[in-house]
């Protein structure tokens, strides 16, 4: 996904956090959006490396209507935060002054000018996000509530892809060749390292199968803690008609599903013939 758009933003008492929030909307409506119809402040997807969810980032931005969802807190980092949002060094602040700055941040990082915050969270980096979002939110109790006292009324996105073995190998490939997604028309849209070849690894495709079966787990884990009721989105359902999965995930955000006509997805699928030859000879090693 490209490096979204920075604004400027200043450092204040997490007091204000929630109220900061309210202030981002304008009274300059986006085409497609109106107040009167939103059901919720903001929405997080929940998901793994390699599951559609930049394809689905790039749609819900490119409404102009559900913010700009993005990574926002994807490394486990106090410090890659505040690089993250451009915020100088918070030498002699309080850790919950830290914090409640890089939250005013994202969160006017990931509603621009529409009203709606997006957030994408891994589930790799997610238990040292709530252990921050507990020092800011001290007098909540569980993960649910702080979120809704930091981001206001959250949507819950799972987005899922049931063939695992194929996640796992594309999720191989990526960290070998360095390239993690590429534009319909061939142009790199992100690239991590140089270029190399692929080298076929029975056994990181089957630690990666483990772990990304984990994160799964993990996430089905804590919705029944916080007694979420997500609206689950899979690789395939995006993949074979994403508009429609935009037109759902609107709608269930009481915004205008109109926003997404026209919008043409932006991000291509890596899978190839030697995705298929990699997950086959896999299968072949596993008595399949």
């Amino acid at each position: 996904m490209p490096p979204p758009k920075k604004v400027p933003v200043s450092a204040s008492s997490h007091a204000d956090i929630k109220v900061q929030h309210h202030l981002t909307r304008t009274p300059d409506i986006p085409k497609g959006y109106h107040t009167s119809m939103a059901k919720f402040d903001s929405y997080v997807i929940c998901t793994s490396p390699r599951s559609g969810s930049t394809l689905l980032c790039q749609l819900l931005s490119a409404t102009g209507v559900a913010g700009n969802p993005h990574s926002w807190f994807h490394r486990p980092s106090i410090s890659d935060w505040l690089r993250t949002f451009d915020l100088p060094s918070q030498t002699g602040l309080s850790e919950p002054d830290i914090l409640a700055a890089v939250f005013r941040a994202a969160i006017k990082q990931g509603s621009l000018d529409t009203g709606m915050f997006g957030l994408r969270l891994q589930r790799h980096s997610f238990d040292f996000f709530t252990k921050k979002l507990a020092v800011l939110y001290p007098t909540r109790y569980g993960d649910g509530e702080r979120l809704q006292a930091a981001f206001g009324r959250t949507l819950y996105i799972h987005l899922t892809r049931g063939d695992k073995l194929g996640q796992a190998v594309s999720l191989v490939r990526a960290n070998q060749t360095g390239l993690w997604h590429r534009a319909p028309d061939g142009a790199e849209i992100e690239r991590t390292a140089p270029p190399r070849e692929p080298v076929y690894d029975a056994d990181l495709i089957a630690r990666n199968l483990a772990e990304l079966t984990a994160y799964d787990e993990d996430w089905e884990r804590w919705f029944e803690k916080e007694r979420i009721a997500p609206v689950r989105v899979t690789y395939k359902e995006l993949s074979d008609d994403p508009v429609a999965v935009l037109v759902r995930l609107l709608e269930q955000l009481g915004l205008n599903s109109a926003a997404a006509e026209g919008i043409v997805p932006q991000v291509a699928k890596l899978a190839d013939e030697t995705s298929q030859q990699w997950v086959e000879r896999y299968l072949s090693t596993q008595g399949a």
